[in-house]
């Protein structure tokens, strides 16, 4: 007995030595290491002594159990609730049905392919279909077996399996008779690549160490946001902010905060505006100041004072209206005070040229002109009747153009001045009379429309 426990262990060492690298399913493998009984009642034909399953649970009487280490047994699952086994098992015949034997001999090697009814349950029942050979003191034959069998899982690897086997022997010379085996299984072989305990099989990341709670992916920087969905995956952030930390605390990630110590606001990617005027402080250069970004955060100056901007007013330094863009408007006085200005105008008789007195009232023209910078002014010349018309009109247009030249030579922009000539033909007094012509001889002033 003892060689063949000796047997008994070989076999099983042959067998993990030969499976241990076909691992390709969680746990592919099976072994149970236990007793088991055997019963020869009934002993069959030539024997009879009842019905088949009649005295079925009678222990005392009928089954023969060595209280030792009897039975190996290793399977493999093969697929969609199949697996494929071997077993060993020896035994000590006593109880030969209703009579006693002296001792004889049994061994047993077995094949069967099973079924399982359930899978990844507690309580896994399953039967099986195989055949064997059996010998029972040195005399040996083929048997065709029927199994059927339960296992009992505390966990994922450890279990309790009974199991019943009805062995029909092929020769008359061995009897049928039931086989009982009882023992702890334990199931292995699943690859574990990373060797985080979770079998590549359910492992979500087989090549890298991960955590359960997400199915083997890591965590790396222990957030509780496994690193395929945090967008800081090697710091430890919020689970609102996709795993990124906010150090200032303004709901902005700091990878996306341009002022990651300062609480600021989201729509100007975390930085403060302590004016509110949309232009963040570190840019501002009035920050407690509203103004407009074009200005740098500050408020347009109004340097004049005439309620137009500076950026807007065409004459930033002098104060206008708003109607003529922060310029002064020439009003109808002005107008009339720089004809009576112009009319005083004095030129050589018959000539464009203008007298030297005529100069105190030319710089005063010129002063009131320039305080309108934007406007412009037509200088028009006109003349009385006396002599040829041709010879009037050219003679007003001349001094026209001598009045323009004058202003534009003494700091009026030439731009701002036309010149032209009428002739005798707006007279604003008449002509038959000596005062009445000296009016009609003048120069005015015009604002240009």
């Amino acid at each position: 007995m003892k060689n063949l426990s000796r047997l008994l262990l070989a076999f099983v060492l042959f067998l993990g030595y030969n499976y241990a690298d076909a691992q390709d399913n969680n746990n592919p493998w099976q072994i149970t290491i236990g007793v088991n009984a055997v019963d020869f009642f009934p002993t069959g034909e030539n024997a009879p002594l009842g019905g088949t399953f009649e005295d079925f649970f009678n222990v005392g009487d009928h089954w023969n159990v060595l209280p030792s280490l009897s039975t190996v047994s290793v399977s493999k699952y093969i697929g969609d609730g199949f697996s494929f086994g071997a077993a060993a098992s020896l035994n000590k015949i006593e109880n030969f049905g209703d009579s006693s034997v002296d001792d004889l001999s049994y061994y047993g090697i077995d094949g069967t392919i099973k079924y399982n009814f359930l899978e990844d349950t507690t309580v896994d029942p399953y039967l099986g279909v195989g055949g064997g050979y059996t010998w029972v003191d040195e005399i040996g034959a083929g048997t065709l077996n029927g199994t059927a069998g339960v296992n009992f899982w505390f966990n994922d690897n450890i279990g309790f399996t009974v199991q019943t086997s009805y062995k029909h022997a092929f020769e008359d010379y061995l009897n049928t008779h039931f086989q009982h085996t009882a023992g702890v299984s334990i199931k292995f072989g699943g690859t574990d690549t990373d060797g985080d305990g979770i079998y590549d099989k359910d492992d979500a990341c087989p090549e890298v160490a991960g955590l359960e709670a997400f199915n083997g992916c890591p965590d790396t920087d222990g957030d509780g946001i496994e690193d395929s969905k945090d967008d800081c995956p090697n710091e430890a952030g919020l689970a609102e902010l996709n795993g990124c930390p906010d150090a200032d605390g303004d709901g902005v990630a700091d990878n996306k905060d341009n002022c990651p110590t300062v609480a600021g606001l989201k729509a100007l990617a975390g930085c403060p505006d302590a004016d509110g005027d949309g232009v963040i402080d570190g840019d501002d250069k009035c920050p407690n100041t509203a103004g407009p970004a074009a200005n740098g955060g500050c408020p347009w100056p109004d340097t004049d004072g005439d309620s137009v901007l500076d950026k807007d007013d065409k004459c930033p330094d002098v104060k206008g209206t708003v109607a003529n863009n922060g310029c002064p408007e020439v009003t109808e006085e002005v107008q009339k005070t720089l004809n009576e200005y112009a009319k005083t105008i004095l030129f050589d008789t018959g000539r464009s040229s203008i007298k030297e007195e005529s100069e105190a009232v030319l710089a005063d023209i010129i002063k009131i002109i320039n305080e309108y910078p934007t406007a412009k002014f037509t200088v028009e010349g006109h003349t009385d009747s006396v002599g040829s018309e041709k010879l009037n009109q050219g003679l007003s247009e001349s001094r026209a153009s001598s009045v323009k030249d004058y202003l534009t030579s003494n700091g009026v922009d030439q731009f701002r001045l036309s010149s032209k000539g009428y002739g005798e033909s707006n007279p604003i007094a008449t002509n038959k009379t000596r005062a009445g012509r000296t009016q009609n001889r003048r120069v005015e002033i015009n604002l240009a429309k």
